[in-house]
């Protein structure tokens, strides 16, 4: 089965302007949703899975377009944002920017330009899908290990040594070089490098110093 078309959801006030870049979009193979605000995206949030984006106008009555982007965040939504304005403003677009949006683009808005960053939004939206499914793995992989065989993890990614481990722990270096095999079993990695790289990926976890082998 082929994948669905992408989601592009409108959220503009301007029932011409809707209607034309909606209009666009289906031409170029996209499903579209249309939103007349900011208050009508967020009772009637988007719910399906796949490809998607929105396209969200700056100055909307109302909450504006950075609030609904910031509500957006505190949901927790991974849907990229495409700004539409009337008029450039520097420093809301830099605010935009910095929550994450992808583009800045003003009316009236070429086609071309357009599609290009919808094009980047949707990859990017792609992209971020991809981390979020390896980060999930690799914290499904790190729930396997042990409460002793974590501490044994938290110092080999800090670098420390077989023996200082030990030293540290309390317990015999042999012990600690099982713990460190049946770690890099269940973390699915071969080479102590590998392990470093696969700690970084961890939520909430500082990337690690350096890994030394014995």
């Amino acid at each position: 089965m082929s994948e669905p078309p992408a989601v592009i959801h409108v959220v503009d006030d301007d029932d011409s302007f809707r209607t034309a870049i909606g209009r666009q979009l289906k031409t170029a193979g996209y499903r579209v949703k249309e939103y007349a605000g900011a208050a009508e995206f967020l009772m009637d949030p988007p719910e399906e899975p796949g490809p998607a984006c929105v396209l969200l106008d700056l100055n909307l009555p109302g909450p504006s377009g950075l609030d609904l982007q910031e509500a957006m965040v505190r949901r927790g939504g991974a849907l990229p944002i495409i700004f539409l304005t009337g008029h450039g403003d520097v420093r809301q677009s830099v605010r935009a920017m910095r929550q994450g949006a992808v583009d800045f683009l003003t009316k009236p808005i070429p086609r071309e330009e357009l599609l290009a960053s919808v094009r980047e939004a949707l990859a990017r939206q792609a992209l971020n899908a991809d981390a979020g499914r390896r980060r999930r793995e690799v914290a499904a992989r790190f729930a396997r290990l042990t409460a002793r065989e974590r501490e044994v993890f938290d110092d080999v990614v800090a670098g420390r040594l077989s023996k200082q481990i030990a030293s540290r722990l309390g317990i015999s270096e042999r012990t600690i070089k099982a713990h460190r095999a049946r770690i890099m079993t269940k973390m699915e990695v071969s080479s102590l490098a590998e392990l470093g790289r696969v700690a970084a990926e961890l939520p909430d976890r500082l990337p690690p110093a350096r890994v030394m082998t014995d």
